[in-house]
């Protein structure tokens, strides 16, 4: 029957479960009056009336921390266990009448200072439990006492309440810790999304650079195939205006060395004539000083260095910036 008492204690007052009884979607049963404070603790907020929240609302069950959900009729709302309260009204019935009465089993404190004198009262004054005759001709009798009884029911309840309001306290905690929880997995994704955000940025950049790289080797490379033509068209000329002249060279060397005189006579004047016209190279264009140079297509990025050394994150914004100096 021991095991059956134990089962029968409310986890909040510690005590056989008063009527009514109540029991929980976890299947744990409490007070009524006991789930009403763990509940006004837990919501200290809602409007109450009579002593009692009268509006839906959540607390967490003090045997297993479930969450229990209440609608608009709040613990009135929770069901009866009535199976519970028949057992509570069988036992008090069968097993506290059979008992020995208490007197006979538990000793009652007694005064250290008035032998035989049970402790009945408690001063107020010093906050002890002492006898009637303490207070009459003892140390307490200038204190303020009250009855044992009743500050023993009072310190009961207060006790209860603490253990509600710390178990609203407890909830409340939890609720932090997990929206704590949400928050390092929200900053975490946040994290996620900008590094992805800064690598497209930074990629485009990329892209930028690589486009006007290749433009400005375009043009590079077209002005030096267009001279590289030109000069080989010119050295072309040049080579065929020296193959003619070397071919009337050999010939005034044949003429030169003509025994007859009147053939050397002959052939001398169209000679002279051709040797005239091949020393003449005003139709050969001159290449310009520095036309092999390419020096107008050197580039400076120091101030775009700069720029690119400065990127930071805008003010006040979600998106990187840069700026010429």
């Amino acid at each position: 029957m021991d095991s059956l008492e134990k089962q029968l204690i409310c986890p909040i007052c510690l005590e056989m479960f008063t009527k009514p009884v109540v029991i929980l979607p976890c299947q744990h049963n409490l007070c009524r009056k006991c789930a009403n404070d763990i509940y006004q603790a837990s919501n200290p907020y809602l409007p109450t009336r009579g002593g009692s929240v009268s509006s839906g609302g959540r607390f967490r069950c003090p045997s297993c921390r479930h969450e229990v959900i209440l609608d608009r009729h709040g613990v009135y709302g929770l069901q009866r266990n009535l199976l519970v309260e028949n057992i509570i009204d069988m036992y008090k019935q069968d097993y506290i009448s059979s008992r020995p009465s208490p007197e006979s089993k538990v000793d009652q404190p007694t005064c250290e200072v008035h032998e035989g004198e049970k402790i009945n009262i408690y001063c107020l004054t010093c906050s002890v439990p002492t006898c009637s005759m303490c207070k009459v001709f003892g140390c307490h009798k200038d204190c303020e006492v009250a009855p044992i009884n009743g500050v023993y029911q009072t310190k009961k309840t207060e006790l209860t309440d603490g253990i509600a309001m710390m178990v609203g306290n407890n909830d409340r905690i939890q609720g932090i810790i997990s929206q704590l929880e949400e928050t390092c997995r929200t900053i975490e994704e946040n994290g996620r999304r900008q590094k992805s955000q800064v690598c497209e940025k930074f990629d485009h950049l990329y892209a930028i650079l690589e486009d006007r790289k290749r433009e400005i080797h375009l043009k590079v490379a077209s002005e030096q195939e267009e001279k590289l033509n030109y000069i080989r068209g010119l050295s072309k000329k040049y080579g065929e205006h020296l193959e003619s002249t070397t071919k009337i060279t050999e010939t005034g060397i044949q003429t030169f060395d003509e025994p007859e005189m009147a053939v050397f006579l002959k052939r001398i004047d169209f000679l002279f004539l051709r040797i005239a016209e091949a020393s003449n190279t005003s139709h050969l264009e001159q290449v310009e000083h520095g036309y092999e140079s390419m020096d107008h297509y050197s580039v400076s990025f120091k101030r775009e260095a700069r720029a690119l050394r400065n990127i930071d994150f805008a003010r006040g914004k979600t998106h990187l910036k840069y700026s010429l100096p």
